[in-house]
């Protein structure tokens, strides 16, 4: 790996789907990427912009008859009410580049040893449904891409969001290639909660020392046990104690070591990192685009560290 390389960051503004009024900030991806220019963290130009994924790409992962309700626009007030956003043509036109920025962002992470991207983590779409804000899986779409490929063979998901990552586990829950990890608030959505290869469901209030020290125990156990070509780490904002959704009590500051643990942990076992946003609530919207400039930050210092 080139140490001169800078940390690859993938953005699409088409990312800021209109959905009107709605607890999910989805200007956070724009709000996050202006900041991170503005600081001299990237340079405008340097910003990766994706293809969206193709429909074949995304039917790796969900049905025939998914992917037909979404592209013919056939969605029921039922699926909408599953879904908890209104369905549009720019929703799936902001998924699908969402699937395909982290198709992307796998790509980049394989070559550089880090990428970040400014989107995606969309853990709660099944195979046959969305829900919870998640039209369709992009995590899982670009796992399966990559090792339809054979781009990698193993690969595992560290999913720090706040909510359980119940779709992903649904999707790879007969795969062992593909091991899935989840430490998230257990008495929280989703109510149904598929068993991940690890889940770690946590105590309403749970604060920065059990968290990180939860993590240092099993992270490394995960990475040396399963010995992952590539880890998609979903970097969720809403562990946070001032989030709006959430329950947890992290603090930013303990939010910032979760990130260097991460990195750290996967630098050391020598495994590319992709990073996901995924969620975040705060009840001051920029506190969410703070937490998440943390982690491409502390992404960008790893990389700069190199390896072990």
């Amino acid at each position: 790996m080139d140490r001169q390389r800078s940390l690859p960051i993938i953005w699409h503004e088409a990312y800021e789907a209109d959905i009107g009024a709605h607890v999910f900030p989805t200007r956070k991806y724009r709000s996050l990427k202006e900041r991170l220019v503005r600081e001299g963290v990237v340079k405008e130009a340097d910003i990766r912009r994706p293809e969206p994924a193709s429909n074949e790409q995304v039917g790796l992962v969900h049905t025939a008859a998914y992917l037909e309700k979404i592209v013919n626009d056939d969605f029921s007030w039922q699926d909408n009410m599953i879904l908890e956003v209104p369905y549009s043509p720019q929703l799936r036109e902001a998924m699908w580049l969402c699937a395909g920025g982290s198709i992307l962002t796998a790509r980049l992470a394989l070559e550089y040893g880090l990428a970040a991207h400014l989107g995606g983590g969309f853990h709660h779409a099944f195979p046959d449904h969305g829900e919870g804000f998640c039209l369709i899986n992009d995590v899982a779409v670009a796992l399966r891409v990559l090792r339809a490929e054979g781009a990698i063979e193993r690969a595992t998901v560290i999913d720090c969001d706040l909510h359980h990552g119940n779709g992903t586990a649904a999707v790879f829950q007969n795969e062992a290639e593909v091991f899935t990890f989840s430490i998230h608030q257990q008495n929280n959505y989703p109510m149904y909660k598929p068993r991940s290869d690890l889940d770690l469901g946590l105590a309403d209030g749970t604060g920065d020392a059990e968290y990180l020290e939860l993590l240092r125990t099993h992270v490394p156990e995960i990475l040396n046990g399963h010995r992952p070509d590539l880890v998609f780490y979903l970097a969720g904002a809403d562990p946070y104690e001032e989030d709006q959704l959430g329950g947890l009590s992290l603090s930013r500051a303990g939010l910032r070591q979760r990130d260097e643990l991460i990195l750290q942990l996967a630098a050391g076992a020598g495994v590319p990192v992709a990073i996901t946003l995924a969620g975040g609530y705060a009840r001051r919207f920029e506190d969410t685009v703070d937490i998440h400039f943390q982690t491409v930050r502390a992404a960008g210092r790893q990389l700069q560290r190199g390896r072990g």
